[in-house]
């Protein structure tokens, strides 16, 4: 008895720390200055909405992690195979195209017309589909050869949905107190934000070998 009660401890810490570690690894990869590009994709997704609108941000960060989600097990599992190039030109195409359609949405914003579900939502679910296939060139060099495949798979996705949350909340955060108590108006913190995300998104197409 005593022995069967170590060895379901042991499994339970075991399985504890391999779902906690994954958890880390995905939250911390989505600050990895070294893939910018998705925290410039969540600049440029959220840039429209404000703090009151933060139910709808939550629902839109999602429909990106449920797209990129798809993708990043289908490529982990090798049942997709991509370009990876390709891939890396997308993603700034992406970006850059989010910019514009928040351009086209500027004399819109006075009025608080975005849904909780909309087509913003849907390009979100399209465009995780893109990112997916770029987080699974980093899980793919770090997932173990186990049967624990599944859980590694699932703690990532929380722990970028975390770090995705996070990151649309300090954007929340500061364009209150920019407009707020700055008293900036909430067309131009939309034309900062998204002129910055679609200069530097258009930088990184312009220097990528794809062509």
């Amino acid at each position: 008895m005593l022995r069967l009660v170590i060895i379901l401890t042991y499994l339970s810490y075991t399985v504890s720390s391999v779902f906690e570690t994954y958890l880390k690894l995905g939250f911390h990869h989505i600050y990895d200055f070294g893939a910018y590009d998705h925290m410039l994709f969540l600049l440029a997704l959220s840039a429209i909405y404000t703090l009151g609108d933060w139910r709808k941000v939550i629902a839109l960060v999602t429909c990106f992690t449920i797209g990129h989600s798809i993708t990043l097990a289908l490529a982990t599992f090798n049942i997709i195979q991509f370009d990876s190039a390709l891939i890396e030109f997308l993603i700034p195409v992406t970006i850059l195209f989010t910019c514009i359609i928040n351009f086209f949405k500027l004399k819109g914003t006075a009025s608080k017309q975005h849904p909780i579900w909309s087509l913003h939502n849907l390009m979100a679910i399209l465009f995780g589909l893109i990112h997916g296939m770029g987080f699974s060139n980093f899980l793919k060099s770090i997932l173990g050869r186990n049967s624990k495949i599944w859980e590694q798979l699932l703690a990532f996705n929380i722990g970028i949905e975390l770090g995705q949350l996070l990151i649309v909340s300090i954007l929340l955060v500061a364009g209150f107190i920019v407009m707020n108590v700055f008293n900036a108006k909430r067309r131009d913190w939309i034309m900062v934000l998204s002129s910055a995300a679609a200069g530097i998104s258009l930088i990184m197409i312009l220097e990528n070998n794809i062509f």
